[in-house]
């Protein structure tokens, strides 16, 4: 199974009640890091766009990148979660 490394996260509150965020991360055996953006209008569903975090990388690689997260509850809770723990209490 491939490891996920965590590099930075953030989420923010915004003054719509909205929330939006990020996690960089890395996965073992990829030589590009990708960068997962959240928004959520309540803080319960969540939409999520997944990009290279700076170069780009093999698009195979991208796409079962894509598909873990998709289909992996694990993986995709990690990566919200990582941004959800910087929130800043209000």
């Amino acid at each position: 199974m491939e490891e996920l490394t965590i590099v930075e996260a953030q989420m923010k509150r915004q003054e719509d009640g909205s929330y939006i965020g990020k996690t960089v991360f890395q996965v073992s055996s990829h030589k590009a890091g990708y960068e997962i953006a959240f928004y959520s209008k309540d803080g319960g569903d969540w939409d999520y766009s997944l990009h290279y975090a700076s170069e780009p990388g093999i698009e195979e690689q991208f796409m079962a990148v894509d598909t873990r997260i998709e289909e992996d509850d694990e993986w995709f809770d990690a990566l919200l979660d990582a941004a959800w723990d910087t929130l800043a209490e209000e």
